[in-house]
This record gives C-alpha cells, sequence and structure tokens, in this order.
C-alpha cells in the first residue's frame, strides 16, 4: 500500500490488514458453480430462525419513540445476571457490572481505544485468533503480541485477550490455565479481556468463564465479552453484552454515552427474552450436536485431521497441506472454508470448517466429502 500523501493524508486513519473474506471471492465462485449449490460452511451465520418469543419480544416495545438507555434497561441487565449464574455457576456480580453491545465485534474492535491503549502498548491475543482482536489494537496504534498456548504476556502488554472456547480451533482453556493467565496480567496491571462467545457449546470438553469462581482470580481489570449471535440466533439484532470489574464497566459505560453506542430499545427487550429462557438455547445447541455428528466423520472418512475443536461452531481441520489448497480442494466440491491464515500465521496449513449450515447442506456437504 503506498503512503498517503496530500491535504488528506492525515485523515486517512490507520493501516488495517485487508478485510480477510474479500480473499475468499474466486473460491465462492467456483463453489457456487457447483450443480448442487455452494454449502458455505465459511463465515459461520446462523441459519436457523430467530425463536419466536424473542422475536415477540422485540416487537412489544416497537412503539416507543425515546432514546434507549446505553446502560440497557434494569431488567436487561439482571437477566445477564441471573442467566449466568444459572447456565455458568458464575456468582458475585451485580446488574449495574452488566452493559449491553451491539454485538461483540463493535467492542472488540473498540476496546483497546476505549481502554486508552496508545502506541507503544502491546495487546497480546493468541496465536491463532479472531482477526478482530489484530484490528482493534491497529486501530488503537498498538503493538500486537500473538501467544502460543500457554505463553504468558510480556512487558508493556496493556490488554490481555483470552478466547475459550476459542474461535477458529474450538480449544478450551482450564480454569488453571485462565487462572495462570489472568493473574500474570493483574501484576502487571494489565486488562483481560475474555471472548466467551462459544461459552455454551461445550461438546468434548465443559468451558468455564473467567468468572467462575473456580478460575481463582480477582475480578479487577478483569471483563468478559458475551454475545447472542450463536446461542440465540441474533447475529442480525446485533445483541451482545460485557460484564466483570465494576469500576472499568462504569468507564466503559461513561466512554460509551458519549460516542452514541447504544443498542436500540427493540433489540434490548429481546436480548432480555433471551437471557431469561434457556430452552431455547438448549434447543439450538442440539441442533449443532447433531450437525457435529455427521460433518466430523465426514470430514475425517476423507482425510482430514480434525484438532481441538472439543467446543465450538467450528471444525479446525487440516490435510497436511497448504490452507489454500485445500480451501480450492473444497471449493472444487462446492464446499467453501476459511483458511487458517485468515486467524494467524500458524493457521498456514489448516481450515476452518464452520457447522452452520442447515441440516439438508450439513448432508450434502457429507455426501460430497466422500464422493
Amino acid at each position: 500500500m503506498s503512503s498517503a500523501t496530500g491535504p488528506g493524508a492525515a485523515a486517512s486513519g490507520p493501516r488495517l490488514p485487508d478485510f480477510p473474506w474479500d480473499s475468499l471471492a474466486p473460491h465462492k465462485a467456483t463453489a457456487n458453480a457447483h450443480p448442487d449449490g455452494i454449502v458455505d460452511l465459511s463465515v459461520g451465520t446462523p441459519v436457523d430462525p430467530v425463536p419466536a418469543k424473542l422475536q415477540e419480544a422485540l416487537s412489544t416495545v416497537a412503539e416507543v419513540p425515546g432514546y434507549p438507555a446505553t446502560h440497557g434497561t434494569p431488567a436487561l441487565r439482571e437477566a445477564a445476571v441471573e442467566s449466568l449464574r444459572r447456565r455458568y455457576g458464575i456468582t458475585g456480580l451485580e446488574p449495574d457490572a452488566v452493559l449491553p453491545t451491539i454485538g461483540s465485534k463493535e467492542l472488540v474492535a473498540w476496546l483497546p481505544t476505549l481502554l486508552g491503549v496508545r502506541p507503544g502498548d502491546v495487546v497480546a491475543i493468541p496465536d491463532l485468533a479472531y482477526p478482530t482482536y489484530e484490528v482493534g489494537a491497529k486501530i488503537a496504534g498498538a503493538e500486537v503480541v500473538r501467544l502460543a498456548p500457554g505463553e504468558l504476556p510480556p512487558a508493556g502488554t496493556r490488554l490481555l485477550w483470552l478466547n475459550s472456547p476459542s474461535n477458529p480451533t474450538g480449544r478450551v482453556l482450564t480454569a488453571d490455565e485462565l487462572g495462570r493467565m489472568v493473574r500474570a496480567a493483574q501484576d502487571m496491571g494489565a486488562v483481560v479481556a475474555s471472548d466467551e462467545c462459544y461459552l455454551a457449546l461445550g461438546w468434548d470438553a465443559e468451558p468455564v468463564s473467567v468468572l467462575h469462581p473456580s478460575v481463582g482470580a480477582a475480578r479487577d481489570g478483569l471483563l468478559a465479552v458475551h454475545s447472542l449471535s450463536k446461542s440465540s440466533n441474533l447475529a442480525g439484532y446485533r445483541a451482545g453484552f460485557v460484564t466483570g470489574d465494576p469500576a472499568l464497566v462504569a468507564r466503559l459505560l461513561e466512554l460509551r454515552k458519549h460516542a452514541g453506542m447504544i443498542v436500540p430499545r427493540p433489540v434490548q427487550e429481546a436480548v432480555t427474552a433471551a437471557l431469561r429462557d434457556d430452552e431455547h438455547v438448549a434447543d439450538q445447541r442440539e441442533l449443532y450436536a447433531a450437525r457435529r455428528a455427521v460433518l466430523r466423520p465426514a470430514l475425517e472418512s476423507a482425510g482430514f485431521t480434525i484438532e481441538h475443536s472439543q467446543a465450538g461452531l467450528y471444525l479446525w481441520s487440516t490435510r497436511g497441506e497448504d490452507a489454500w489448497a485445500t480451501v480450492e480442494w473444497l471449493a472444487q466440491r462446492g464446499i467453501l472454508a476459511a483458511p487458517g491464515t485468515f486467524y494467524g500465521p500458524d493457521g498456514a496449513r489448516h481450515v476452518r470448517i464452520a457447522m452452520t449450515a442447515t441440516d439438508e447442506r450439513i448432508a450434502t456437504a457429507a455426501k460430497r466429502l466422500g464422493s
């Protein structure tokens, strides 16, 4: 990329990586050309309907004309605290320490900036990670350091991202592993943000929140980020929340009030209904479990090795070759997957294969893999 010059150069913004999904376009075209259509297992977009009771909740406040509260309704915050206690055994949270977010991606992207991370500071992320962790650091002008499994954050770290279950690998960190990382970051005064968007989807291991008592960490400087996109099919609603250290959440609230980062009132109502109801979460989990039971053995029979993938919505897969060669091999069979390079250099020989397709498309993918 050439350096910007001229009157607008100062307003050109931070230098960011190319948007990774754009590079999949040729392979998507190949997969689309399959006579029986594409099976898109790349992005991980929910395909099942929004549960009826959440749709109904959205519509109940459609006539409300006023501005919504940045902090969310008291009912939403109370529902979040209760759902975390019920579903994940998290205790000791107060409703004031819950802050709704416009999905989780915007929080991930803007958290370093909101925390005052500056050029010269370090944002530490997993070696294989959701790309927006790196993007958020670069927006703030910070240095990104990728940590191998078990590696502690280096000196100068201002923000440490944890992610269990991992996107893309599905790796699950134990309570002891989480506690060790949290304490190391706290000892140097860094904020720890734990991305827990896939916490409801444990398969071969039971994920634990960084806020769970078994982790044994103080909550100073500790945040847990949650999304309803996957567990409640609310990706289109942009629905999430962050909780943890009350003082840190209060500071984020203050900044977000000024910036107009507000979840729309109807979405707040849908989020409240989703957090109060565990049945639809269990139903969705069963759908994904059934799809996983079809897709995983089909991949293994086709010569793939599945690594980690103990939880979450993805199968971290390899054929022992360059990731883009595997993407093309799958595209020739009408299946689109994401190359592991989207998530870091260590993903160069893997692909991430999502389980977010209809039962019919998953069955179609399995059949193609076996032919």
